[in-house]
């Protein structure tokens, strides 16, 4: 590959090329590799991704499938599981806080702060808050992943795929079952169900889980606390199904969740290669980082989840008419040491108001001057920056275990009701159709606080007078409310067993409105608005409507019983938005200046409204089965072009930190896959899947000098496989040994990728006493903040006896050390990084009856 031209691989074709003989290569490389499509032995799968019944192997797409034995063998409950089986699908979860999940389907991300681009259906009612994407959703039975397009048939922000789940059915007879698991670092999981009759036309399921660790690492200035990435969480999900009459059918549900943790568990990476003349951790490789936590303030994370639901389904006849309404209701915030020390903002005051808290900066420096932090920090005699005061200053790094970085606030509720009306055809001839219409209102409050430290705690509230015990420096607040409305229908026509064609179309409209919530108010520290934005006059209310008619061409050929070919073609939407008001003037008063002494010509654009994107995916491919079904396999090709790609910035500096999502005018994405599952003899399978995505930025205007990189959260390759063994022990019970292997790309989180930039301390240096040395010095150089592939196995074995299973299992096996995110915050100097989960290792006792 070294012979290879770079502007060959960049051309479309030479890369598709590419793509497919890596991924052959690494196919071939590892016997019989397979997705895990089949559930286990003999059984025939059924889904529903196309909003109807029928097999697998039949649908002209690419799906994965869990089936209810999949789930259990595997012990996958929630989103995080199900990806890492899934090839060219790969998660970012709980890094930042519990609802923080962005899904990332053959090279497409939905951006942090913005909607998701994968839909999450859950027995047929499409979630529209992104806080649930990685939430138990009650006892599972199937999880199907379709990727590509789905939003004429699944509606919203599916533009990337669509996660369907179906969970438990009321029984005929009363049934239930219960779980408890144990592992280390005190981690218990239980969950419950009961399910059963009520009367002759009636049923019910309630289910119930708790899940609680103290997590894998301990905060060393609070005496070794659990408090990095620790968590509990419970959750009781009810259902009733019944019949009204002949021809109705109701399913009523509703859903109550709490999550209590941890948040933010990141440490700094640098990457200042001049700097590292003086001390080589300057310049990091992020993969290589010794994590270290030590900050002063314990982070949490609380959030509360309610739902509930109605599903009504009236035969008519010749058609069904299907209509539900959902109601939700999501609360989380977070609280966290800030990220500011080393950017001097609570070391000095404009007026007696914040004297208090630079007071305290220097207390607790002076406390801790040479206390051990994450090199290349260092907590000198003065709460200075390096650049200011070489001899006796302190590089703080974020999180410092001083009061000189503040506390930060953040809030996001958010109230949402939505409905669908549906028309199913329920002939059996040769075309079936849909038509319906859909309805979504969401009341959303997110707001970013910034404050000082005066060692007495926090007040968890967005706003704290100059006066308070942790008076608020910098505000970012918004209420954001959305009307969505969207008519669709599908036709689908088969006039024999070999030939299926089908075409959707979908019409959807977002009326979006905004209006701050900061008052007007001064920051005790610089003097200015608490807000940088009302410098340049008040906040205005700003609305705007984001529309696109979304159409899906589907074509199959059946030329065999054991033979698939398919064809797709369809456009993804996901609606523009608005950041919080200020962040444009906050980015470009911080990095864009270059007049103002200590700023510098960053070249970054950002604004306060964000574009809707809008995607062009196509897909060919063929799936079957070999010698009576022992064999079965899927290969598939794909391309889709994205325009105006949402994508997630993160900005740290003397304003402290900011959020906001930008777009990428144009990236193209070419892969593909394969997944091949094997019956080898009764009672043991082999199974594999491999995906190779290359993708290209054509276009940024928000930092142009990124045209050519890859699309961010992008994996270069999945690669998964694995075994399942069961053998029968007479009179002893069925033995179940699972065994999974994933292997995870190299992965870019970011636009800028092997590019040097301008950083804060470039602007720094001139003003600073090492004001000999050129600005450039304090460039950035960000080859280094890549995360580097990875593997991780799963392993479950289990000795099922009668309605008694005991079961043993290993998380991360081999304890292998990976980065689950990495945001680099490109005008810092460095990024932010958080660990991957490490080994967990456990036992479980379940019964059913």
């Amino acid at each position: 590959m070294s012979k290879i031209g770079l502007d060959q691989v960049r051309r479309p074709a030479a890369r598709w090329l590419l793509s497919a003989s890596i991924l052959a290569g690494a196919l071939a490389a590892t016997p019989a590799l397979a997705q895990d499509a089949a559930g286990g032995e003999g059984e025939e799968i059924i889904v529903t991704a196309r909003r109807q019944t029928e097999r697998l192997q039949d649908v002209p797409a690419s799906v994965a499938v869990l089936t209810a034995t999949a789930l259990t063998r595997t012990g996958s409950t929630k989103a995080e599981d199900f990806t890492k089986l899934t090839p060219g699908v790969t998660i970012v979860t709980g890094t930042a806080e519990a609802g923080d999940t962005q899904i990332n389907i053959r090279g497409m991300n939905g951006a942090r702060d913005a909607e998701s681009s994968v839909a999450l259906v859950v027995d047929g009612i499409l979630k529209t808050n992104t806080a649930q994407l990685n939430q138990a959703q009650g006892t599972l039975s199937q999880v199907e992943i379709l990727k590509g397009p789905q939003g004429a048939i699944y509606g919203r922000n599916a533009a990337a795929g669509a996660i369907a789940v179906q969970t438990l059915k009321p029984t005929e007879q009363l049934s239930g079952s219960a779980a408890l698991a144990y592992a280390n670092n005190n981690t218990w999981i239980g969950r419950a169900n009961l399910a059963g009759p009520l009367g002759e036309t009636a049923g019910f399921v309630v289910s119930g889980m708790y899940d609680r660790s103290d997590g894998f690492f301990r905060n060393k200035f609070l005496n070794n606390a659990a408090v990095v990435d620790d968590h509990r969480s419970w959750a009781v999900d009810g259902r009733i199904m019944a019949d009204v009459g002949p021809n109705t059918k109701i399913d009523f549900k509703a859903r109550y969740a709490e999550f209590h943790g941890a948040s933010l568990p990141f440490n700094a990476a640098f990457a200042l290669p001049n700097f590292a003349a003086v001390n080589p951790a300057f310049y990091e490789d992020v993969n290589k980082h010794p994590f270290n936590f030590y900050n002063n303030i314990r982070p949490t994370n609380d959030q509360t989840s309610f739902d509930i639901s109605l599903k009504v389904e009236h035969d008519l006849g010749k058609a069904k008419l299907i209509g539900w309404v959902l109601y939700s209701n999501i609360n989380q915030d977070l609280v966290a040491d800030g990220t500011s020390a080393d950017f001097a903002r609570y070391i000095s005051a404009s007026n007696p108001a914040g004297q208090a808290a630079v007071n305290q900066c220097f207390a607790s420096t002076a406390a801790l001057t040479g206390y051990a932090v994450n090199q290349p920090g260092f907590i000198g005699a003065l709460p200075v920056p390096f650049l200011f005061a070489p001899t006796n200053g302190s590089t703080f790094g974020p999180y410092s275990p001083t009061t000189c970085d503040g506390i930060q606030y953040q809030l996001r509720k958010q109230k949402d009701v939505s409905g669908e009306l549906r028309l199913v055809s329920n002939g059996t001839g040769p075309v079936s159709w849909q038509l319906g219409g859909y309805f979504l209102h969401i009341d959303r409050t997110t707001g970013v606080s910034l404050g000082a430290d005066l060692g007495q705690g926090v007040i968890k509230q967005l706003y704290n007078a100059p006066t308070s015990t942790n008076p608020t420096s910098l505000l970012l607040a918004d209420k954001f409310n959305t009307n969505v409305f969207a008519g669709f229908g599908s036709v689908e026509y088969k006039p024999n067993d070999q030939l299926n064609a089908g075409f959707a179309l979908r019409y959807d409209s977002e009326d979006r409105k905004t209006s701050s919530l900061v008052p007007t108010a001064t920051d005790p520290f610089t003097g200015g608005p608490i807000n940088p934005g009302q410098a340049f006059g008040p906040l205005r209310p700003q609305q705007k409507t984001f529309s696109l008619l979304e159409p899906k061409v589907t074509l199959a050929w059946k030329p065999t019983e054991g033979l698939n070919l398919y064809a797709n073609w369809g456009i993804g939407f996901k609606s523009g938005g608005f950041n919080n008001q200020g962040s444009s003037a906050v980015v470009n008063a911080s990095f864009n200046n270059g007049v103002t002494p200590g700023t510098i010509n960053a070249g970054v654009s950002i604004t306060d409204q964000y574009r809707r994107e809008k995607s062009s995916a196509f897909e060919v491919g063929f799936k079957g089965s070999l010698l009576d079904d022992r064999v079965t396999f899927d290969l598939a090709g794909y391309y889709t072009r994205v325009t105006d790609m949402q994508f997630f910035e993160f900005f740290v500096g003397s304003f402290g930190l900011l959020r906001v999502v930008s777009n990428i005018d144009r990236v193209d994405i070419t892969g593909a896959e394969l997944s091949v599952n094997v019956k080898i003899v009764p009672g043991w399978r082999v199974f594999g899947s491999g995906n190779v995505t290359e993708s290209e930025i054509k276009k940024n205007g928000s930092r142009p000098y990124t045209v050519g990189n890859k699309s961010p959260y992008t994996a270069d390759y999945t690669i998964n496989f694995g075994t399942e063994v069961t053998h029968d022990f007479d009179g002893l019970g069925k033995f179940v040994l699972r065994g999974d292997y994933r292997i995870t790309g190299p992965t870019w989180f970011s636009t800028v990728q092997n590019q040097i930039r301008p950083t804060i301390f470039s602007g720094l240096l001139p003003i600073s006493q090492l004001s000999a040395f050129p600005p450039a010095t304090g460039n950035a150089n960000y080859a280094l903040s890549r995360r580097d592939a990875f593997a991780v196995a799963d392993l479950r074995a289990s000795l099922e006896m009668g309605n008694v299973t005991v079961t043993g299992f290993a998380r991360n096996l081999f304890n292998r050390k990976f980065l689950a995110e990495v945001i680099p915050a490109i005008e810092f100097g460095g990024s932010f990084i958080s660990p991957g989960a490490r080994r967990t290792v456990g036992a479980e006792l379940a019964y059913k009856f």
